[in-house]
């Protein structure tokens, strides 16, 4: 059993200034779990590490893919155990740090993901039909198919539905069977920062005016310009599928900015949900005057 300290929290709450810290007392390693900031070219949509931070400690997972390349749940466990048992291997303390919840989830309840490559031309029959006959019907046909995924696959998700249909079909097994979890052979904590739920709100609108004035709109340009499409992941999700409306003429800046702040907001209320479930896990308020070498008592292993 190998220590490994994950830093949770809803996005803006401080998860990056702690981790920096704690990683350089402690002589850590940080590995990340965001689903988006595995994505080069992507840098201010996703509150990627500025460069002075991630020179400050070495970082893993951070990016590792281009935009139009897949990268799925199972691909992350797999780099994410491998970059732990790397940093361990060298006899160092690893920092999970982010607020991806199906990640962190996935990892510290050691769930065992079938590895079923990306089967292209299914996925786009399946988008297909949800947007001939809607969502809804496509997870009626997932319900049809394997009942116990309604347990854990969102009505709304349609990502996470044809992801669970594509395993159906190519293992002909039902997703749901396919999540066995054995319990990761580490020593965890789990820190969740917190904030009052209005001064999250506030740093996250200050946040997204930073992005504007760093020049988000001009990255979200140049990856069109490379010619990223809507319709990939990366660019569907938040930060930058929130300025479609503008880059068609539908729409204001002022507009597309506004909606980004609102879905920010619901995002970091979907994300306390996963949270919850962590393993080990210790609450701690972020603005704590003393927080890190609270942080550091709390984690100390005997």
């Amino acid at each position: 059993m190998r220590p490994l300290v994950a830093i949770v929290g809803v996005t803006a709450v401080g998860k990056t200034a702690l981790s920096l810290e704690l990683a350089e007392r402690l002589g850590a390693e940080i590995v990340s779990a965001d689903s988006r900031q595995v994505y080069r070219l992507m840098d201010i949509g996703t509150a990627k590490p500025a460069s002075a931070e991630l020179a400050r400690v070495h970082h893993h997972l951070i990016d590792i893919v281009n935009p139009d390349e897949p990268f799925s749940l199972a691909l992350y466990l797999d780099l994410a155990r491998r970059a732990i048992d790397a940093i361990h291997g060298r006899e160092r303390l690893a920092l999970l740090v982010g607020g991806t919840g199906q990640y962190l989830a996935a990892l510290l309840e050691g769930w065992q993901v079938p590895e079923v490559a990306p089967q292209l031309e299914l996925r786009a029959r399946l988008e297909a039909l949800a947007r001939e006959r809607g969502v809804v019907a496509l997870y009626g046909e997932l319900l049809a198919r394997d009942p116990a995924a309604g347990a854990f696959v969102e009505p709304r998700n349609m990502r996470r539905i044809v992801r669970a249909l594509e395993v159906i079909e190519v293992t002909g097994q039902p997703f749901s069977s396919q999540r066995e979890r054995i319990p990761p052979p580490y020593d965890l904590r789990v820190i969740q920062l917190t904030r009052p739920r209005e001064m999250i709100y506030r740093r996250i609108d200050e946040r997204v005016e930073a992005m504007i004035r760093t020049g988000l709109l001009d990255e979200v340009r140049a990856l069109l310009e490379r010619g990223y499409t809507w319709s990939l992941p990366a660019m569907s999700s938040l930060g930058y599928i929130q300025f479609r409306p503008f880059f068609a003429g539908e729409a204001n800046l002022a507009a597309c900015v506004e909606r980004l702040k609102f879905d920010t907001h619901s995002f970091a209320r979907r994300q306390e949900n996963w949270f919850r479930r962590l393993p080990q896990r210790v609450e701690w308020e972020a603005d704590s005057p003393r927080l890190l070498d609270e942080v550091i008592r709390l984690i100390r292993w005997s």
